[in-house]
Parts: C-alpha cells; sequence; structure tokens
C-alpha cells in the first residue's frame, strides 16, 4: 500500500510490520491530548431519488503538505479511494463511504490502521479513532480541520520525525511456570500434591495453585517490563505501557522514538532478546502512527 509523501520526507522510511494504558514516568507535554479523541459527528449526505448515502470517512490529521502518490482502496464496501483535504496549513486522509453500509468489519479494521501506518512511515500522522465520518470534504476542512487548527499543528510538531514501535515479549510457558514455582514452595507442594490426580477430585486445590501461579506471572512481568523500560531509557522520547492481552505476556510496552535513532533502539530490543533468550520471546513492531501518544500520553519537552 503506497504511503502520502510530503515534499519534505520524514528522516525515515522503512516500512517493517505491524491497543489506552497509563503512562510511564516519561511526562510529556499535553499538546497531543485530543487529537486522537477528536470524534467528529457521524453526519451524512442525504440521498435524492436512487443516490446511496454517503459520507467523508476520516482516517487522519497530516502537514499541509502532504499527498498521495498512488491510489489507495479505503474502507467500506465498495471501498472509495483516499484522498486528501486541504485546509489552512493542514491536511486529512479521507475517502468517500456509503453509511448506509456497517462499517467496522475486520476488514475495515485492517485498513484504516494500514492506511495510518503507511502514512507514519513518511511524515507525522495524528490518527482519528475508526469510524469518524463527517458530511461533506467542506465539513472536513472547516468543522475538524479549521476549528482545531493551533491544537493539531502543534500535536503535528510535536511528532515530526518520531514513530511509534510497540515491544511485546511473551514469556515460554514451561520456563516461567518453573520460575514460578522455583520461588514459591507452598505452590511448588501443591502442584506436586494435585499431580497425577483426579482433575475433578482435586478441582478447589487447581483452582489455588492457578491463582498463585498467576501472581506470580504478575510480579515476574512487572519486573520484566522494569528492565524493558531501562533499557529503552535514552532511546526514546516516551513509552507507555499496555494492558497485558494474554496471561503469559512478560511485557507490552509502545516507544516513540526520533526517526534518526530507530537503528540504535532496535539493537538495544535485540540485546535484550539474547539476554531473555529461553525466558521470553521477543517482537519489536512498527513503525506505526503514534496511537499511544495522542489522546492517552503526553510528549516530553
Amino acid at each position: 500500500m503506497a504511503a502520502p509523501s510530503k515534499t519534505r520526507k520524514a528522516t525515515s522510511s522503512k516500512p517493517k510490520q505491524a491497543a489506552k494504558a497509563k503512562a510511564t514516568s516519561s511526562k510529556p507535554k499535553q499538546q497531543t491530548a485530543k487529537a486522537a479523541s477528536s470524534k467528529p459527528k457521524r453526519q451524512t449526505t442525504k440521498a435524492t431519488g436512487s443516490k446511496q448515502q454517503t459520507g467523508i470517512y476520516v482516517y487522519g490529521i497530516l502537514p499541509a503538505d502532504a499527498e498521495l502518490t498512488s491510489e489507495m482502496p479505503g474502507v467500506g464496501d465498495p471501498p472509495g479511494q483516499v484522498r486528501v483535504v486541504h485546509s489552512d496549513g493542514l491536511a486529512a486522509l479521507v475517502s468517500e463511504v456509503d453509511v448506509t453500509r456497517p462499517l467496522g468489519s475486520p476488514e475495515d479494521l485492517r485498513v484504516h490502521k494500514e492506511i495510518l501506518d503507511a502514512s507514519a512511515t513518511e511524515l507525522p500522522v495524528l490518527p482519528l479513532r475508526f469510524g469518524a465520518v463527517l458530511a461533506s470534504e467542506d465539513a472536513v476542512a472547516e468543522e475538524l480541520l479549521a476549528a482545531n487548527r493551533d491544537e493539531f499543528a502543534a500535536a503535528l510538531s510535536e511528532l515530526d520525525g518520531r514513530a511509534e514501535y510497540v515491544v511485546k515479549g511473551r514469556y515460554i510457558e514451561q520456563a516461567v511456570l518453573d520460575e514460578v514455582l522455583s520461588g514459591n514452595k507452598r505452590a511448588a507442594r501443591l502442584a506436586d500434591k494435585i499431580r497425577g490426580k483426579n482433575p475433578d477430585a482435586t478441582r478447589d486445590a487447581r483452582i489455588q495453585l492457578g491463582e498463585m501461579i498467576n501472581e506470580g506471572v504478575s510480579a515476574k512481568r512487572e519486573e520484566d517490563t522494569r528492565v524493558l523500560g531501562n533499557a529503552m531509557k535514552g532511546h526514546c522520547v516516551a513509552s507507555v505501557v499496555r494492558e497485558p492481552t494474554h496471561e503469559l505476556d512478560a511485557a507490552h510496552v509502545a516507544f516513540l522514538v526520533d526517526t534518526d535513532k530507530e537503528d540504535d533502539m532496535e539493537r538495544v530490543i535485540e540485546n535484550l532478546a539474547h539476554d531473555w533468550q529461553g525466558w521470553i520471546e521477543v517482537r519489536l513492531i512498527g513503525p506505526m502512527a503514534a496511537y499511544d501518544f495522542v489522546g492517552s500520553a503526553e510528549l516530553e519537552g
């Protein structure tokens, strides 16, 4: 999928593979606070005769010099072509949608994210939440861009030359189980007691053991998340700890990174993955739009 470009491209455009949580100790400015939370009302253009009811779907806000280098299909069925609406120093990525058809299919969600992430490899972008629809391109220009010009411009300035990466670590199940049991003699004795026994007869004991193991994994998760945060000090602008999405998640943290320091950041994560080999499997996801740093966290001054 071709990304929008600008006359002055961002410092890095390395496409790679591609979730609200509390911010870590990084305490940036509040300038980006409302960008993603801007929720245009779902206005539509009414049908006349047999014409379909249409609206303008908005993906995100970009600098005014953004331009599309090739055609990109958007969300909806049938998908409209993505285009750019300009207004007074800002631009918005949009496409036309038939609002008589519901949005929200897995394909729609995927396309929405892909368009934003592809844009973020080239230039700063403020992602809007999925489902933002206005009545017309004039409404996008006046009610969204012009009405929020100063706030959006300041947020884009803060994000210029930066991109979001997510580091996700997952424990190797047997390794973390052995670690938890070795540090909890009561849980280890209980595990020995129920091993090979009838599951129905030991149901309460198994529930108790499961709770002990979950508590142990949670403690390990907090510890390893701190290790990741310490390793990334000096290599990111800000960070947000995301909630775990799986019981074996070891760390799930979003980092805002200067694009000219991406190589250093990747080396840090590679070294950490090497140190965690046999214990935690590590994935580095990005670059992507700064979802975690627009509306839910601040940027460091």
